[in-house]
């Protein structure tokens, strides 16, 4: 009887818009509503779709519906066949996006970057002067690249292609491109400061 007084209280909180019984609930059920949307997304849709992106998305909807009163919940086991729910329509949405002809990861094809100085140093045998310059270059870029970031630059520079960073690094296709793009923006920045000298 005392769980079934706590879970109203947790949840009356709730209905109010309290952060801490959110906090409680998202805790609770994170976990292993991650290991739910993982098991729900196809390996290859996970190079596009991170399980803990689907999950926010799903506590998001969550709260916002409950404040609403679209949920009448009793118990425990209500909130996670609600919670659970959600997350495998979320998860099939997301697979359906992706599968969507114009969207179809399978029509992908890396194109060859023009212009990408990084890319074209590394290209062709660099001069004596210009490899101390690259030395520099990418000692400063390590510098200034987060140190969660080193080690995708680093592969990056031995020539892996993104699904090998990936996998080695233990974080997302998407993850790893927005990284080295980030990095190529700094690399532009680097580029352009050096010619206003």
């Amino acid at each position: 009887m005392a769980a079934d007084n706590d879970f109203n209280r947790l949840m009356d909180c709730l209905r109010r818009g309290d952060e801490y019984a959110a906090s409680e609930v998202f805790h609770c059920f994170a976990r292993r509503l991650i290991a739910l949307a993982r098991s729900q997304l196809d390996s290859w849709i996970r190079t596009r779709v991170e399980p803990e992106d689907v999950v926010q998305s799903v506590f998001r909807s969550f709260f916002t519906r409950f404040e609403a009163g679209q949920f009448q919940l009793d118990n425990w086991d209500n909130l996670w066949t609600v919670l659970t729910r959600i997350t495998i329509r979320k998860c099939a949405n997301r697979t359906e996006f992706w599968l969507a002809a114009k969207r179809a990861l399978q029509r992908e094809v890396n194109l060859p970057r023009h212009g990408d100085p990084l890319e074209e140093a590394l290209a062709r045998d660099p001069t004596p002067s210009e490899a101390a310059i690259l030395s520099e270059t990418v000692e400063l870029l390590m510098k200034k690249v987060p140190h969660q970031d080193r080690s995708i630059l680093t592969l990056h520079l031995q020539g892996c292609d993104i699904a090998a960073i990936s996998a080695q690094v233990g974080r997302t296709e998407r993850t790893v491109r927005r990284t080295l793009e980030r990095v190529r923006q700094m690399l532009m920045h680097l580029q352009s400061d050096e010619e206003e000298m």
